[in-house]
C-alpha cells in the first residue's frame, strides 16, 4: 500500500539519484567567486558578493547580453535579471558561518577538494530551504562558462531564444520522526514524511514571468493522525504570472497574480512554513518593487488549506492581506514597517475557547543587523480587531542580542532572546487579549518540538552556533517557557490550544526545552540533518495532564534532502 502511495514520487526520485551522482562528479569544478554566506541555518539564504579582485570568467555577448527582438541596438544583460527575485531577509537568530579556503561539503573533504570560498548556489546549504524556489537566485550562472557548470546549473537559465529564458529544478525530501509523548498525548509516534517538488520557470525578457510548481507530500507509518500540512498527494504549490507594470524611481514595479507562497521579514508572522511537508500557499495578488535601499510590497490573498486527496482550492472565508516596507540603510542591517489584515469567517472552538471567527489588524516593526561581530534583532507588533463577539487588543514582542567570534575556534555565534505574546486574563470580558500569530514559523523560533506557539507565552531562550567544519553546522538551543496569563491556554505551534486550566490554579510554568540540531552538507545540493529534542515539563503541564498523559516529551528527527 505504501508503495502504491509513493508511485507519484518515483520519477522525481530517479532524477534526484542522478543528480546526486552528477553533483559529486561536477563538484570538482570550482567557480572562483567571492561568496559570502550571510546565513546558513534553517531559514537562511546565501548572498553572492563580488569584488574587483574576483577572478570571474568574462561574460561574452552570447552568455549574458541578449539583444531584444524589437530593438537590435538594445541589449538585455541577463546577469541582472529577473528582478522579481526577492533575496530572503535575515531571520532572527541568524548565524555567520566561516569563510575562506576549505572543504565546503562532505564530498569535498573525501576528495580533498579545497575551495577558495563557498561555491554559489540558489539553494541553502541546509536540509531546510526557507525561501521559495521562485526566489532562488541563479543569476550568477550567466557568468559561468558552460563547461564549468554543474548538472544542476545546466538546468537553470536555459536561453530558448534571445528573449525566452527557462529554468527547472526540484527537491526530494525525507524526514523520519520518532516522538515520545507525541503532542503531549501520551502516545508514541514513529513515522516517515516525504515530499517531491518540481518547478518550471519561464521568462519573456524582463517583462513577463510564468512560474509553476508541483508537490507530492505523504506520510507513512503514522500512529497519530497526521496534521494537515503533512499530506497533500499531488497538487499545485505555486502557479502565478508576473507582469512588469512600470518603473518607479528607476526600478520596476511588478504585479503577481495566482497561487504563491508568502515570506516577509523575520517570518515570525508570515512564512511559507518550510518545516512542513507541504508548504503554505495563497491565491491572490501581490504588487511589489525592490530598490537599492527600499522595498515595498502590497498583497491581497486567500489562504489555500492542504487537502490530503483532493485538489487544493482557496478558502474564501480566509482573507490574508497586508503592506510591507523594508529599509536597508547599510549592508547587514534592515528595518521593517508592516500592516497585516487577517479575516477568518470559519468557526473554531477547541477546548471551549472560541478562536474563530476573527478579524485582526496587526501593526508591526522590526530592526535587525550585525556590525563588528555584534548581532541584534528586535520586533514588536500591536493587534486590534474582533475575536468572535469580543474586541481584540493584543501584542507581541521579541528582543535578541548576540555576538559572533569570526576568528575563534569553530566560529561560534551566541544569542540571548526574550519572546513575548500576550494572553487573555479574563475570558468573560468584552476584550480578548490573546495574540493571533497569523502564519508563523514557530518551529524555528519556539522550539523544534512544536509544542509552543506565539500566543500567551513568555520564552527566555539562548542559542549557540558552532562550525566544527565548513560543511557542518551545530545549533544548540535552550528555552524556558511560561504562560503570560495563567487562565489562558497553552497553544501549540499551529496556534491550537491543547492544555488549559480556566481557574489559573495550575500556574504558569510550562517547562524547559533543549534542542540539538546538526546539519551535514553532503554535496553542493544535498544535506543530512539530525535533531534531538527534549522537553522537561513544568508544574502547569503536570497539573493539566490527563490520566494517560505525561509532562515530559522527546523527539528525534532525521532529514535527508536532494535538490536539483
Amino acid at each position: 500500500m505504501h508503495f502504491a502511495r509513493a508511485r507519484g514520487q518515483g520519477l522525481a526520485l530517479m532524477v534526484a539519484l542522478a543528480a546526486i551522482s552528477n553533483t559529486a562528479a561536477d563538484d570538482g569544478s570550482v567557480i572562483p567567486i567571492l561568496h559570502e554566506t550571510v546565513v546558513v541555518d534553517a531559514t537562511e539564504q546565501s548572498s553572492t558578493v563580488l569584488s574587483s579582485t574576483d577572478r570571474i570568467p568574462t561574460p561574452d555577448a552570447q552568455t549574458s547580453c541578449r539583444c531584444r527582438c524589437n530593438a537590435a541596438t538594445t541589449c538585455l544583460d541577463w546577469s541582472k535579471f529577473p528582478e522579481t527575485i526577492h533575496p530572503m531577509p535575515r531571520p532572527g537568530i541568524f548565524s555567520i558561518p566561516p569563510s575562506g579556503c576549505g572543504n565546503y561539503s562532505a564530498i569535498d573533504a573525501l576528495t580533498g577538494q579545497c575551495r577558495p570560498a563557498n561555491p554559489p548556489s540558489g539553494y541553502a546549504p541546509f536540509a531546510i530551504n526557507a525561501w521559495p524556489f521562485f526566489d532562488a537566485d541563479w543569476r550568477y550562472v550567466e557568468k559561468v562558462p558552460d563547461h564549468q557548470r554543474s548538472i544542476v546549473e545546466r538546468m537553470k537559465r536555459i536561453h530558448l531564444t534571445d528573449r525566452l529564458l527557462l529554468s527547472t529544478g526540484g527537491e526530494f525530501w525525507l524526514r523520519y520522526s520518532n516522538e515520545t509523548n507525541s503532542r503531549l498525548t501520551g502516545n508514541e509516534n514513529d513515522y516517515l514524511l516525504s515530499h517531491v517538488r518540481q518547478h518550471l520557470d519561464l521568462w519573456y525578457g524582463d517583462s513577463l514571468r510564468v512560474y509553476g510548481e508541483y508537490v507530492w507530500a505523504d506520510s507513512f507509518g503514522e500512529e497519530l493522525a497526521p496534521v494537515p500540512p503533512d499530506v497533500d498527494r499531488g497538487d499545485i504549490l505555486d502557479l502565478f504570472v508576473d507582469v512588469r507594470l512600470a518603473d518607479l524611481a528607476g526600478k520596476p514595479v511588478y504585479l503577481r497574480g495566482g497561487r504563491q507562497e508568502l515570506l516577509f521579514g523575520s517570518q515570525r508572522l508570515v512564512t511559507p512554513l518550510p518545516w512542513a511537508n507541504k508548504r503554505h500557499s495563497f491565491d491572490g495578488f501581490r504588487l511589489f518593487r525592490q530598490g537599492e535601499t527600499f522595498d515595498f510590497d502590497a498583497f491581497w490573498t486567500h489562504y489555500v488549506p492542504p487537502q490530503a486527496s483532493e485538489f487544493d482550492s482557496a478558502d474564501d472565508n480566509q482573507t490574508f492581506a497586508g503592506l510591507w516596507l523594508t529599509h536597508r540603510p547599510q549592508k547587514g542591517e534592515s528595518r521593517d514597517l508592516y500592516y497585516l489584515f487577517y479575516d477568518n469567517e470559519n468557526a473554531a472552538m477547541p477546548l471551549g475557547i472560541r478562536r474563530a471567527p476573527f478579524q485582526t489588524h496587526t501593526f508591526g516593526t522590526r530592526w535587525a543587523g550585525s556590525r563588528d561581530g555584534f548581532l541584534w534583532d528586535a520586533e514588536a507588533a500591536l493587534q486590534t480587531g474582533q475575536q468572535s463577539d469580543r474586541d481584540q487588543f493584543a501584542a507581541m514582542g521579541t528582543i535578541g542580542m548576540g555576538k559572533h567570534w569570526a576568528k575563534a575556534f569553530w566560529s561560534p555565534s551566541f544569542w540571548l532572546y526574550y519572546d513575548y505574546a500576550s494572553g487573555d486574563d479574563d475570558p468573560t470580558s468584552g476584550t480578548s487579549n490573546t495574540f493571533n500569530q497569523q502564519f508563523p514559523f514557530g518551529h524555528y523560533y519556539l522550539g523544534w518540538m512544536d509544542l509552543v506557539g506565539r500566543q500567551n507565552i513568555h520564552d527566555l531562550n539562548a542559542h549557540l552556533y558552532l562550525y566544527p567544519t565548513k560543511w557542518t553546522t551545530v545549533w544548540l538551543q535552550y528555552h524556558h517557557f511560561y504562560l503570560a496569563e495563567e487562565r489562558d491556554a497553552l497553544y501549540n505551534a499551529g496556534g491550537v490550544p491543547y492544555r488549559h486550566d480556566p481557574t489559573g490554579s495550575a500556574g504558569n510554568n510550562v517547562g524547559d526545552e533543549i534542542d540539538l540540531v546538526i546539519n551535514f552538507h553532503l554535496t553542493r545540493y544535498s544535506d543530512l540533518l539530525v535533531s534531538y529534542n527534549k522537553l522537561f515539563g513544568g508544574s502547569f503541564l503536570e497539573s493539566t495532564a490527563g490520566p494517560n498523559q505525561a509532562s515530559d516529551a522527546e523527539s528525534l528527527y532525521l532529514i535527508f534532502q536532494q535538490r536539483w
